[in-house]
């Protein structure tokens, strides 16, 4: 775009300041007479003028003219070489198959549907959606997820104590800063990465709690000075065990003689194979010690950033008072556009269409590995990940590195971190995002990659 003529002055005496060529203090020629030596509008030698003053660069005195401001060196510390290598300086793989846990299968999002209730919430609630929302989130959608976690998670609570967010990050932030930064809080270990992370990022004491075969060890919790816990009792990750009645009620005694929290993060519990759901821990508490989340990127899809979570009622006064400077970090067209999907009764036949969808591809991955007797599946019941025990192999370093060679992203856990329930290296597979037409070929080089570590 060509500059305009004024712009050209400006610049002009930017640098001739910035250059100390105008000292400070020093004054300017006149609008009239610079506009004269230029041939050019005193109107735009005083378009020059204004934003040099706009910027601070010159100041003007009525009457007497234009002069340069106090002129302020920036300093200059030692200049220092950055190891950090920017994203495209970083050696990539472009992998054949990709065993991620963080992806879904598009190609079953209902796009016919989500666009047609798009074009509707334009079309009636142009006003609302234009406006803010609640801080705790849109009230027809608290309604519709407070019946849907009656109907299928056995929650009974109220619209009031839903709190609706952009995903885990602003709902672990909330939490901290509603418990108290003073807290110890636990994490299961090996769990979320992810998870830790955002609890260091809130500046808070970290315990890693160890898992048993049942879950999060309640013995070590004894053992250990904590004050809030986060777990994942219906489809641990990445191990895949799902905690049992003994276990959670075990774990909510635990919370109740120590007057700690549990922060239940339901993440994939829409997908069971097996039976009915296994009841939640915040449909079992009969305490207020249960804060529950769930997200609906395991449900729609990874880029559709909608979580929530529900409050004990002890805490919705102290969450009232801090939502006086929180607003809803979701935007509102979103949550119309998801309350109508959940009211016309499309999410749950969306959730059954997705979760006989992967129950198929389940089907087919069992088969292909049934003849392999170095291979066992766990967890592989629920949610949308397993992990696949791999016999005969203790080298996890050559088997990460033939994998790398066979262009196959697949997580490894180590003997190490989980060596108290398995007793060999665990792969953590993701399938919910290979398509059905890739998945025989994707674990058909996922099999020939292992055995050729074990060549």
């Amino acid at each position: 775009m060509k500059k305009l003529l004024y712009e050209d002055i400006y610049e002009q005496f930017k640098r001739l300041i910035t250059e100390k060529t105008y000292q400070e203090g020093s004054k300017l020629p006149s609008k009239r007479k610079l506009a004269t030596t230029l041939k050019v509008s005193p109107l735009t030698v005083e378009a020059a003028y204004a934003q040099l003053i706009a910027e601070g660069y010159v100041y003007s005195v009525e009457k007497k003219g234009y002069f340069v401001s106090k002129q302020v060196e920036l300093r200059l510390g030692e200049s220092k070489v950055s190891s950090f290598k920017l994203e495209q300086d970083r050696v990539k793989h472009d992998y054949t198959y990709r065993f991620d846990t963080n992806v879904v299968d598009t190609s079953l999002f209902p796009n016919a549907t989500w666009a047609k209730l798009s074009r509707e919430v334009i079309s009636e609630n142009h006003h609302e959606m234009l406006n803010m929302t609640p801080p705790q989130g849109l009230y027809e959608l608290r309604v519709e997820i407070a019946k849907y976690l009656d109907i299928y998670r056995g929650i009974h609570v109220s619209y009031d104590q839903i709190i609706i967010g952009s995903g885990s990050t602003s709902l672990i932030g909330m939490i901290v800063e509603l418990l108290g930064r003073k807290l110890t809080y636990g994490i299961e270990k090996p769990g979320f990465t992810k998870i830790e992370k955002l609890f260091e990022a809130n500046d808070v004491k970290i315990q890693h709690i160890p898992l048993d075969h049942l879950g999060i060890s309640v013995e070590q919790l004894n053992e250990k000075h904590v004050d809030v816990i986060h777990v994942t009792p219906s489809h641990q990750y990445p191990t895949g065990i799902v905690m049992p009645i003994s276990r959670r009620i075990e774990l909510l005694n635990w919370a109740l003689e120590h007057q700690a929290y549990l922060i239940e993060d339901d993440y994939d519990s829409e997908f069971r194979f097996q039976g009915k759901p296994i009841p939640a821990l915040q449909g079992l508490d009969q305490h207020d010690r249960v804060i529950y989340m769930n997200t609906f990127t395991k449900s729609l899809a990874p880029s559709f950033r909608m979580s929530y979570m529900v409050l004990p009622k002890s805490l919705l006064q102290r969450y009232h008072h801090m939502s006086s400077y929180h607003a809803c970090t979701v935007p509102t067209f979103e949550q119309y556009v998801l309350y109508k999907f959940m009211h016309g009764g499309s999410f749950e036949r969306h959730i059954n269409r997705m979760r006989n969808h992967y129950k198929e591809k389940l089907e087919m991955i069992r088969h292909l590995i049934k003849e392999e007797d170095d291979l066992i599946l766990h967890g592989d019941d629920a949610g949308l990940h397993f992990l696949m025990e791999v016999k005969g192999v203790s080298h996890f370093e050559k088997l990460q590195e033939t994998f790398e060679s066979q262009y196959i992203s697949v997580a490894i856990l180590r003997v190490s971190e989980i060596n108290h329930i398995y007793q060999n290296p665990c792969l953590v597979i993701g399938y919910s995002g290979i398509l059905k037409s890739e998945l025989i070929n994707a674990f058909q080089a996922l099999i020939q990659a292992i055995k050729k570590v074990k060549q």
